[in-house]
C-alpha cells in the first residue's frame, strides 16, 4: 500500500493533531502533499512553516476549494461531511478517508489487531482500563486513537504491539469505510454531535461501523437495545460472536455482576452452566454502576482476545481513571465532594447522579440543545439541592421547576473566575452529612472555561478552600 501513494497528489483537509501527522506521513511515502485549512490564527501559521519546511503545500483560510489535481483527500474527523470541499470531491469522484482509515490502510501485513471502543460516553475510560487489562497479560499495547495518541505513530512508529486498544469517535468511524477490527464494542448511544450527523440515525449508524467485519466479538450493552440492534445490522465474519454486558446477571454469551463479582458467562466451557470470576466489583474504580459496565465491556474485549481472568483482575486494580471522571476530591463536614467535570452531556449525566443517594447538584453551561427534563424527573427523588452557573442554567432551572418543584435552587447569575468557589459554598450551605455535592454539569464548560478540565481543576480548588 505505501508505494501506492508515491506520486499521489492527496490533499489533507485540516492542521491540527491528525492533519499535521497525515500530512508529513503522507509527505514520507513520496506523496505531493497540499494541507487546506479553514483558519489563519497565530497556531496555524505555526503548523504551516513546520510543514512548508519538509516541502508540503499549505493553503489557509480556505478550506472549501478542492486543489487542482487531488487524487485523494485525508480529513481531520471533525471536518462535516457537508462542507463545499467534500461536494466537490464527491463531484470529482474523489474518495475521502479519515485519518483512522489512513492508519488502517499503512499497516503491515503482521500488524497488531485492534480491539476497537466506540459509545456516546466512557470510550476513553473503557480503552485505559482495556489497556491495563492487556499489558497485565503481559501483551505490548497502547491505547490509541481519539484519546489523544495518533494511530498513524503507532502504526507506522518502530515500536512493535501484540495489539492495539483503539478509542473511536462517530466522526472517526464515519470517515473510516475499510476498518475491520479484531473485536468492538458500543458502549451506549445517546444522542449527540447531531449538529454533525443530521440525525439520530445517521449518528448511531457511524456508530455502528465499528461492528463491520469483526472476526470474533462484537460486545454491546444489554441494558441498551440499540446497541444490540447495530450488532444485529453489521456484515461480521463467519464465527463471530455478539457478547452482552449486564449490571445483572449475565445470560449466556454475556458478562455481567453476581453477588460484587464480575463474571463472564461467554469465554466459558459450557456456558449455559458455567461462569467465571474475573474481579469483586471493589476492582473497579471507581465502582459507580457506569464505570461497573465500562469495566464489563473492556473484560468482553480482553477476554475475546484470549485473555485469562486474573489479567482482567490485575489490570482493572491497577487502573487508575482520568481526572474529572467522578473523581472524589475530599470530605468536608461528612459531605463528600465530586468531580465529574467531563458529564458535559444529559447521559454523562444521568450515570453519575445514578451513582449517588443524596446529592447536592452543581450544573450548568452550555446545553448544545440538549434538554433536562428526562434527566431532572429521573433523578429528583436523589437531589437534596441544585446550583446552577453558566449560560444555560435557565433551561435546567426550568426542568427542576417542572419536575422537582420542592428542591431548592441557587441560581448563580455570574460567570467570572470566583463563580465555582461561590457555587462550591452554595453547595456547602445546602448539603447535610453523607450527602454528595456533585459536579456533573450535563453541558459544555467554553462559556465560563477552556475546557471541562479547567473546570473541574476550579471545583477541586474551591473544595480545597473549604477544607482549609
Amino acid at each position: 500500500m505505501p508505494s501506492e501513494f508515491t506520486g499521489k497528489h492527496v490533499t489533507v483537509a485540516g492542521l491540527g493533531v491528525s492533519g499535521v501527522p497525515a500530512a508529513k506521513v503522507l509527505h514520507g511515502l513520496g506523496a505531493h502533499v497540499t494541507v487546506v485549512n479553514d483558519g489563519d490564527d497565530e497556531r496555524a501559521r505555526t503548523q504551516a512553516a513546520e510543514l512548508e519546511a519538509l516541502g508540503v503545500t499549505v493553503r489557509l483560510g480556505d478550506g472549501d476549494t478542492l486543489p487542482e489535481g487531488t487524487e485523494l483527500i485525508v480529513t481531520a474527523p471533525g471536518w462535516k461531511p457537508t462542507k463545499p470541499l467534500f461536494t466537490a470531491a464527491g463531484q470529482a469522484g474523489v474518495p475521502v478517508w479519515g485519518d483512522v482509515e489512513l492508519a488502517w490502510r499503512l499497516r503491515g501485513p503482521d500488524a497488531a489487531p485492534w480491539l476497537a471502543v466506540t459509545g456516546t460516553n466512557g470510550k476513553t475510560t473503557t480503552v485505559q482500563m482495556l489497556a491495563s487489562i492487556l499489558k497485565a497479560a503481559g501483551l505490548r499495547t497502547a491505547a490509541v486513537g481519539n484519546i489523544g495518541v495518533s494511530l498513524l505513530d503507532a502504526v507506522t512508529g518502530d515500536t512493535e504491539y501484540d495489539v492495539l486498544a483503539v478509542e473511536l469517535s462517530s466522526y472517526q468511524l464515519h470517515w473510516a469505510p475499510s476498518l475491520r477490527a479484531h473485536s468492538a464494542a458500543v458502549l451506549n448511544l445517546a444522542p449527540d454531535h447531531l449538529d454533525w450527523h443530521g440525525s439520530m440515525e445517521a449518528y448511531a449508524a457511524d456508530k455502528g461501523r465499528i461492528y463491520e467485519g469483526n472476526r470474533v466479538a462484537c460486545v454491546y450493552n444489554v441494558a441498551d437495545k440499540a446497541t444490540e440492534d447495530l450488532v444485529r445490522a453489521a456484515d461480521v465474519e463467519e464465527g463471530c460472536r455478539a457478547i452482552g454486558f449486564t449490571l445483572g446477571t449475565p445470560g449466556p454469551s454475556q458478562l455481567g455482576v453476581v453477588e460484587g463479582l464480575l463474571v463472564d458467562r461467554a469465554f466459558v466451557e459450557d456456558r449455559q452452566k458455567n461462569a467465571q470470576e474475573l474481579a469483586e466489583v471493589s476492582d473497579v474504580n471507581p465502582p459507580a454502576p457506569h464505570n461497573i459496565a465500562n469495566a464489563l465491556a473492556a473484560a468482553g474485549l480482553a477476554r475475546a482476545f484470549g485473555v485469562s481472568a486474573a489479567a482482567v483482575r490485575d489490570g482493572l486494580r491497577a487502573f487508575t481513571p482520568d481526572a474529572h471522571r467522578i473523581a472524589h476530591v475530599a470530605d468536608v463536614d461528612g459531605v463528600a465532594y465530586v468531580d465529574d467535570s467531563k458529564a458535559t452531556n444529559t447521559h454523562a449525566t444521568e450515570a453519575s447522579l445514578a451513582a449517588y443517594e443524596s446529592i447536592v447538584w452543581i450544573a450548568g453551561g452550555l446545553a448544545k440543545g440538549a434538554t433536562f427534563d428526562e434527566l431532572v424527573a429521573g433523578a429528583a427523588k436523589r437531589l437534596r439541592g441544585a446550583v446552577l452557573i453558566g449560560a444555560d442554567r435557565a433551561l435546567i432551572r426550568e426542568a427542576l421547576v417542572r419536575h422537582a418543584p420542592e428542591v431548592p435552587v441557587v441560581d448563580l447569575d455570574r460567570t467570572d473566575t470566583g463563580a465555582m468557589l461561590q457555587a462550591v459554598q452554595e453547595a456547602r450551605r445546602l448539603a447535610r452529612p453523607g450527602d454528595t455535592v456533585l459536579l456533573a454539569p450535563a453541558c459544555a464548560s467554553m462559556d465560563m472555561f477552556t475546557n471541562y478540565n479547567q473546570r473541574g481543576d476550579a471545583f477541586a480548588q474551591a473544595v480545597r478552600e473549604l477544607g482549609a
